[in-house]
């Protein structure tokens, strides 16, 4: 049965007054319109275009195509070094982010600043300049020859660039987190007895874990779509050290669309399936150890 008219009244002024409260945003229904319509345009549009200009293949030319060694190559060392680069990222991106965080020293400023170098430069340049460095005759490639390491055009320069790229994401990721820790929590664990690695074990480690997954997401995308750090500092030989996105643009440049579609549906689809799981790892942490 319905409720008292007085009650009813009050429901409706009090929904009313939500809707009509002030706000620096359009409402929600504009905001909602618009945000699909960016998507739309921006986004599911040309990954539709890519998808069905792939699906014009056939499924039998499309298998074909991704099953050429050669591709098959390109996509090994694409997804691999992207994800160990990520991950290295993601270590020396916490430690960083730690560092610039939690202490003072003299120059912290301009090394917070050094950080997002990568964001704002060229990636060509980055690829000349590290190609320089880990030359066998560069400043670091001419100590590490005698040793018999060659980083420069080999699969390992892919790696170096890729952390190079990547690290940031990672650092900014966690800075904020990190400075949200109240130190009174390491304080108390270590009133308790608690050691220094069982501290952060227990008590650092559990509210950056969520951060650190998505500065993990966000460092494996950027690395496995980079290309103009890349190709300078890996040698571009295939089956050894060529990357995807490098072998799309050859089947360009040869006017082989229909395999250039195929390579590039293929790293998409295998793209969202990697950050589809990670992003559920990513929730299940959250949920898991209670924050968001």
């Amino acid at each position: 049965m319905p409720g008292p008219p007085g009650r009813a009244a009050d429901g409706m002024a009090a929904r009313a007054w939500r809707l009509k409260q002030p706000s620096a945003l359009p409402g929600f229904g504009p905001a909602l319109g618009y945000t699909l319509i960016y998507l739309t345009l921006i986004v599911l549009l040309p990954l539709a275009a890519l998808v069905l200009r792939a699906a014009g293949i056939g499924w039998s030319g499309f298998v074909a195509i991704a099953a050429d060694p050669r591709v098959a190559a390109a996509l090994r060392t694409s997804f691999g070094t992207a994800f160990a680069a990520a991950g290295v990222a993601s270590a020396f991106g916490l430690l960083t982010a730690w560092v610039l965080t939690r202490y003072r020293f003299p120059g912290r400023r301009l090394v917070d600043a050094a950080v997002d170098l990568p964001f704002a430069l060229p990636t060509a340049v980055a690829g000349i300049a590290l190609a320089s460095l880990y030359a066998p005759n560069g400043w670091i490639g001419s100590l590490l020859a005698p040793l018999g390491i060659r980083i420069a055009f080999t699969p390992l320069g892919i790696f170096v660039a890729l952390v190079f790229v990547a690290l940031p994401f990672t650092v900014r990721t966690l800075q904020p987190l990190i400075g949200e820790i109240d130190r009174e929590l390491e304080e108390a664990a270590a009133t308790l007895g608690a050691s220094r690695a069982r501290t952060v074990l227990s008590v650092l480690l559990p509210p950056l874990l969520p951060g650190l997954l998505t500065g993990f997401v966000l460092a494996f995308a950027r690395a496995l779509g980079e290309y103009g750090s890349v190709i300078f500092v890996a040698g571009n030989l295939p089956f050894v050290s060529e990357i995807a996105p490098l072998l799309v643009i050859i089947k360009l440049e040869e006017y082989d669309y229909e395999g250039a579609t195929a390579v590039a549906t293929v790293m998409l689809l295998a793209a969202f399936a990697a950050l589809l799981v990670i992003n559920l790892l990513e929730a299940y942490a959250r949920r898991r150890l209670g924050f968001g």
